[in-house]
């Protein structure tokens, strides 16, 4: 039986009016040297129709490019969103809090025109259960939080920090976890926050209340793999180098010499690495670091094994989550929201304070070689 073989290849020349390039086949004969064996081209008809098809399918995909748009950056700047302003789908989300220095007070002063407030620690992007705080809210209660503020399934959020600091970073980095582990993709957060606006956009800032939006129809359908249990975390410390449990805190908090106050005890999990999530933060330009930077802080971790990114309340920790997650490309890193506060509320489940023999070396040797 004869073989044939078709190379399919866009022509740049070949464009008609529709925008969708033409797709030429070239046929190989024998002798030529990319195939061996004896070969025959397909009759005219047959080639014709299979470019048809070709054709067809290249179109459909550009369609559903177009239509729905190139995927939503982790994060963008204030350029983009000028030119994103009087985008209806995007749903501008202002989170200064406490942690900022902010408050509604503080948005009614100023605010990115069509933004909506949201405080991060008093609207339910956190929840409390059983005495531990900063909990993944319910599905439902966070469908009800997404759609008084006028998210809808095809709405690209844009989720707007202060701008002033690393932790308050991370209320934006934990609004974004929250949104894509209840399946909400196109999400990002406005690089330089609040503040990065303010100095490059000084004119575009409004006062005064706005007007509320009407309410949205997203769904919140739970993603299991960015989220991680207490009950996940004691396996993998029972089965011992299974993942990497990356903790975002201090120095202190991580030997035990402080902790939060609403921990029962301090230490860190057993088998802990300590990365603490402001050194992925320029603090002089109030952004993340570089792609390079970023990925040389964060280059000595495991690259064979999953990771667990933990704190105290699952704050700091999506700082580290959304670098190693989305801006480096790690797909499996999840976030651990109970953190020190969930694991500690259990005092069966163990801990470790202070700093192992192998990690003085490790900390010895790092600081005689760098």
């Amino acid at each position: 039986m004869a073989l044939y073989r078709n190379i399919f290849h866009l022509h740049p020349q070949n464009k008609p009016a529709s925008g969708v390039p033409v797709i030429l086949s070239r046929c190989f004969w024998p002798g030529d040297p990319i195939i061996s064996d004896h070969a025959e081209c397909p009759s005219p008809h047959l080639e014709m129709t299979m470019n048809r098809i070709l054709t067809s399918v290249l179109a459909l995909f550009l369609a559903v490019v177009a239509a729905t748009g190139a995927i939503a950056k982790p994060l963008v700047d204030v350029d983009w969103l000028a030119d994103n302003l009087d985008n209806d789908d995007v749903v501008l989300i202002d989170l200064r809090n406490k942690i900022d220095g902010g408050s509604y007070d503080t948005y009614l002063e100023g605010h990115i025109p069509s933004a909506i407030h949201s405080d991060y620690l008093k609207d339910g992007w956190r929840v409390g259960r059983d005495d531990v705080v900063g909990l993944l809210p319910e599905a439902s209660q966070f469908q009800a939080l997404a759609r008084k503020l006028g998210v809808s399934s095809d709405s690209h959020v844009v989720l707007v920090p202060a701008g002033v600091g690393s932790t308050d970073f991370g209320s934006s980095a934990r609004a974004y976890w929250t949104f894509k582990v209840f399946g909400h993709d196109n999400v990002s957060i406005l690089d330089g926050g609040f503040a990065a606006w303010k100095a490059a956009y000084p004119a575009q800032v409004e006062g005064g209340a706005p007007v509320a939006p009407a309410p949205g129809d997203f769904t919140a359908s739970f993603q299991p793999q960015g989220y991680v249990s207490t009950e996940d975390v004691k396996k993998i410390v029972a089965a011992e180098e299974s993942a990497t449990l990356l903790d975002g805190r201090t120095t202190e908090q991580f030997l035990g010499d402080a902790k939060h106050p609403k921990a029962a005890a301090g230490g860190h999990i057993p088998g802990a690495t300590l990365l603490f999530q402001e050194m992925a933060y320029n603090t002089d330009t109030n952004r993340l670091k570089s792609v390079p930077e970023l990925a040389g802080i964060y280059g000595e971790i495991d690259a064979d094994l999953p990771i667990v990114s933990y704190c105290n309340t699952g704050h700091w920790a999506a700082t580290n989550w959304f670098v190693l997650s989305e801006v480096l490309g790690r797909k499996d890193v999840r976030l651990y929201d109970g953190s020190m506060v969930e694991w500690t509320a259990d005092g069966s489940n163990p801990l470790v304070a202070g700093e192992s023999n192998m990690d003085k070396v490790k900390s010895f040797l790092k600081g005689v070689f760098g």
